[in-house]
């Protein structure tokens, strides 16, 4: 019993390479069943198909990549240890605030989307009323023992997968490929594919989160890069799957919907059909699953954050079952406030895909610092060639642009009667940080490097 209990500040280790996996797929199914569906508006089916190609090759060039970092330095705060161990202090806080941008705004955008599933399966159930009695539910399952929250993700995960293959199978045999290149196909053109991959990113956002319970896993240089390796095998299989069988049915066409694989089905079978209500009823563990892992990986990085000193120290603090409970709480009583409003639900998307791909490209640019500058440093698992990190990195900046040009750009936060340019919101939230950070996350992170 002495063995398995944390010394301070140190989190259990419990997870093997199945657990992983079930993490990294788990955060991000969620984007299977709702979000992405809006880069039909803005390049056709066509456009969208090719959008989600090109992310697809980006994010298993990450992956390949962050699994080598992940692997020689298994640290919770994951892109924060790897920028601060490469370049800086500095550049390391501006990955966990990149970090703390994806993974903090991407849990009420999937509750709102949760809720309307719910709604749809049992319209006499508010929306809004489930969508924050399922965000209180997962808060609570992640203040037990860190091995039930990973089996609840292991199952939730499953079940998803489970309905991703009901509606392949389902769908396949009513796919009509003159449906891919009706009418508008090629929207807009190379501009419209473009426009899209910040929606594609959504079929991605959050793969890396698993890292952040690096330091809860059994044995780290094994497990590491078969979870993540897994993973990503595994959600572009999906995500190739569901926008092809998505398109074919038809659900380019008309207004995006919070849940637009069941109305897809339901063009081939019927909005009453059992295998349309199944696949909107497991629908929802992918939902379920998305926001329990994201919850997870959040904790784990507001815990690490705190840790390092780049935030408040009582965020760090473990309780008797070892899990970092402040770091549950806080971020989620946050979560569940923007939550409560759907009206913030696609500002909230940008802003989590922005910090999503400005933390991708900090992760790889540390990776090759640090084949240049620790060439020595262990590493279990290595990228088979740099040609894939550079990939990455290229992919990357061009997904910024995309998401900077066509996203941001126009977008707006609705905020207690007042309507926010959100670029302006973006700029506001990196200002603070850097001040934060120049006032009080400075001295932290060097009193936590000295010990203190």
């Amino acid at each position: 019993m002495q063995e398995d209990a944390p010394k301070p500040q140190e989190l259990r280790r419990r997870l093997g390479a199945l657990h992983l996996w079930s993490i990294a797929v788990g955060m991000v199914i969620s984007g299977q069943y709702f979000g992405w569906t809006y880069g039909f508006g803005v390049a056709g089916p066509l456009g969208m198909l090719a959008a989600a190609a090109i992310v697809t090759v980006f994010y298993t060039a990450f992956v390949f990549s962050y699994a080598e970092l992940a692997a020689a330095i298994p640290a919770a705060d994951g892109p924060s240890a790897y920028c601060r161990r490469a370049m800086s202090p500095f550049f390391g806080f501006l990955a966990g605030f990149a970090v703390l941008l994806e993974l903090g705004f991407a849990p009420p955008a999937i509750a709102v989307a949760t809720g309307s599933y719910i709604q749809f399966l049992m319209p006499a159930i508010p929306a809004d009323t489930a969508t924050v009695a399922v965000f209180l539910i997962f808060i609570g399952v992640n203040l037990f023992a860190i091995e039930g929250a990973a089996l609840v993700e292991l199952i939730a995960t499953g079940l998803a997968l489970v309905g991703l293959a009901l509606y392949y199978g389902a769908g396949l045999p009513h796919v009509d490929l003159a449906a891919l290149s009706a009418g508008e196909a090629w929207l807009g053109g190379a501009s419209g594919v473009a426009a899209a991959i910040p929606f594609a990113i959504w079929l991605y956002l959050g793969v890396e989160g698993a890292a952040m319970a690096a330091e809860e896993v059994r044995d780290p240089p094994r497990d590491i890069p078969r979870g993540f390796i897994a993973g990503i095998l595994t959600l572009a299989t999906c995500s190739v799957g569901t926008v092809l069988v998505t398109a074919g049915l038809g659900g380019g066409e008309g207004a995006p919907a919070d849940y637009p694989l069941p109305p897809a089905l339901a063009s081939a079978y019927g909005a009453e059909h059992w295998l349309t209500r199944a696949v909107a009823l497991i629908g929802l563990t992918g939902l379920v699953a998305s926001l329990h892992g994201i919850l997870m990986g959040l904790s784990r990085q507001t815990f690490a954050l705190a840790r390092a000193g780049y935030l408040p120290r009582f965020l760090a603090r473990i309780s008797t079952r070892g899990i970092p409970h402040w770091a549950v709480l806080v971020p989620g009583l946050f979560g569940v406030l923007c939550a409560g409003s759907a009206a913030l639900s696609n500002a909230l998307i940008l802003l989590s895909v922005f910090g999503s791909v400005v933390m991708t490209c900090m992760s790889v640019v540390a990776l090759l610092v640090l084949r240049r500058r620790e060439p020595e440093l262990a590493r279990p698992y290595r990228v088979p060639s740099l040609a894939i990190p550079w990939s990455a990195l290229v992919l990357g900046l061009g997904a910024l642009y995309c998401v900077v040009t066509y996203a941001l750009e126009g977008a707006e936060l609705p905020w207690m009667g007042v309507t926010l340019p959100l670029p302006w919101v973006l700029m506001g939230l990196l200002a603070g940080a850097v001040g934060y950070y120049a006032l009080v996350g400075r001295r932290g992170a060097r009193a936590a490097d000295g010990g203190g």
